[in-house]
């Protein structure tokens, strides 16, 4: 019923999948897993006879067809609780200029959190005063880039 090359294909793509799969549980990072759905499917084809060109074309296309469609929300449902950490998580805040931001002369600090940090603004030309509430846009560096917040 089987012949031997049969079922030593389907044995390498098994051990294949198997190998996917731990890789997947011991790194927990999303990137094995969708090549294991491609071993799955090219051991099944190995079952039934399929030629081994089939079997390793149907290996990559399960393969980037789950990676294409399920991987960004994966991704998106796996770390949607994740915590933003230091200077990621003052994107978004308010903060008060302490120390007049130009661009031009490269000089600004603001007070975000209660810590100082240098400053930026968004866009070149613009001059923002002591006391201006400003919304952090980004890091770059160890500077803050920010604009004014609109009242």
């Amino acid at each position: 019923m089987f012949g031997i090359q049969t079922l030593n294909m389907t044995m390498v793509w098994l051990i294949i999948l198997v190998a996917l799969v731990v890789i997947e549980l011991l790194t927990m990072g999303l990137t094995t897993v969708w090549f294991a759905g491609g071993a799955l499917i090219a051991s099944i084809a190995a079952l039934f006879h399929a030629p081994f060109v089939l079997q390793v074309i149907l290996f990559l296309t399960v393969s980037g067809v789950l990676l294409y469609f399920t991987r960004p929300l994966a991704v998106k449902y796996f770390n949607k609780d994740r915590v933003r950490t230091n200077a990621e998580s003052l994107v978004g805040r308010q903060a008060i200029v302490i120390s007049e931001i130009d661009n031009l002369q490269g000089i600004g600090q603001v007070n975000v959190g209660g810590m100082e940090w240098s400053a930026r603004a968004k866009a070149d030309g613009t001059v923002l005063p002591v006391g201006t509430v400003v919304i952090v846009l980004a890091i770059d560096g160890v500077k803050l880039i920010v604009e004014e917040k609109a009242m």
